[in-house]
């Protein structure tokens, strides 16, 4: 039992469920990031290019051949969708840089407004005492 007492703590930390809903947004923000790259902005990329599609790029480094009546398939290598993968991982860091760039942005306003130092705080009844009676003094003297 107490393992899972233990187990539950660890589970509803703040961290655990702030983490858990990152993970969720981040990946609605990776789908939608993923329809703006393929959707948007490759198509008219591809148009600049000749109506390339990236991801059919490839070279065949051996053609397919028939073998006993069974077509074997042509060796290639696929660097199209290399293309489109690297392009997809940049544009999703920008996308995401841009964002914690205004993240910060928005939190360094908050920051520059610093409250007004407080007033240092009254002297307390001894230390009033003790004043009162080191003046007795320098007067006596």
């Amino acid at each position: 039992m107490k393992v899972i007492k233990e187990f539950k703590d660890f589970a509803m930390r703040g961290n655990v469920i702030d983490l858990a809903v990152g993970v969720i947004i981040g990946g609605a923000f990776g789908k939608i990031v993923a329809s703006l790259v393929a959707d948007v902005i490759m198509p008219p990329i591809g148009l600049l290019v000749g109506g390339v599609t990236f991801t059919d790029l490839k070279w065949e480094m051996k053609a397919a051949e028939l073998v006993d009546g069974v077509e074997k398939a042509a060796v290639t290598l696929n660097y199209g969708n290399f293309l489109q993968v690297t392009f997809d991982f940049v544009i999703v860091a920008f996308a995401i840089f841009m964002f914690i760039k205004g993240m910060n942005r928005l939190n360094k306003k908050n920051e520059e407004a610093p409250a007004a130092p407080a007033p240092p705080p009254a002297p307390s009844k001894e230390e009033q005492l003790l004043t009162e009676i080191r003046d007795l003094l320098k007067e006596k003297k």
